[in-house]
């Protein structure tokens, strides 16, 4: 993890949390969500705005390094819902942090 930029601020993590109002996949309102990566870090994934989504715990290990479209198939998520509300969430926050 120490060989690759992460670039993720304290601000950008707080507007992800905000946005997304929960667990990124399953939709819990999870008080303590943790930092996923959409891409996981052994597949080449940061910790950056477009790759970081909040997660419950049950959601984060459970994903572990898996990819994210096989595994919400997996667990029977709606992946096409996930993908556009990513790519919206990523678009505005990436334009707002510019």
């Amino acid at each position: 993890m120490a060989r690759v930029t992460h670039d993720l601020t304290d601000a950008q993590w707080d507007a992800l949390k905000a946005s997304w109002g929960g667990c990124a996949y399953c939709g819990s309102p999870a008080t303590s969500l943790q930092k996923d990566c959409v891409q996981a870090i052994s597949r080449g994934g940061r910790y950056t705005l477009g790759n970081v989504v909040p997660a419950c715990g049950s959601c984060n290990a459970s994903k572990c390094n898996a990819e994210v479209t096989g595994w919400l198939r997996r667990k029977k998520l709606d992946e096409r819902s996930f993908l556009v509300r990513h790519y919206e969430i990523s678009t505005e926050l990436t334009t707002r942090f510019a």
